[in-house]
């Protein structure tokens, strides 16, 4: 059953409240395995509107949700670690 309350008292819905006004780009990680990135447009009770990078809004129902995270826009803007990039560790002891 959808949720007909919207109380900013809670701490997920001022953070999502905050990005709105900061407008960061976040990623959206769902339950089916997508990842969705872009800005929040708004929110509300119930669903999320994500502007992606060609500032087409997508609505996500919240319940679809597995997390929700800013990405490092300083680290992505300058070009330090590609999108797409694998990390591997040294072992510094051999």
């Amino acid at each position: 059953m959808a949720t007909t309350e919207f109380d900013t008292t809670l701490p997920s819905i001022r953070q999502v409240q905050n990005w709105i006004k900061q407008k960061p780009t976040v990623e959206l990680k769902l339950v089916t395995g997508d990842l969705i990135t872009g800005k929040v447009f708004w929110q509300d009770a119930n669903c999320v509107c994500i502007l992606d990078g060609n500032s087409e809004q997508i609505t996500i129902w919240k319940q679809a949700i597995a997390y929700m995270k800013p990405q490092s826009e300083t680290v992505l803007e300058r070009g330090l670690v590609p999108r797409d990039a694998k990390l591997e560790v040294a072992n510094l002891n051999s």
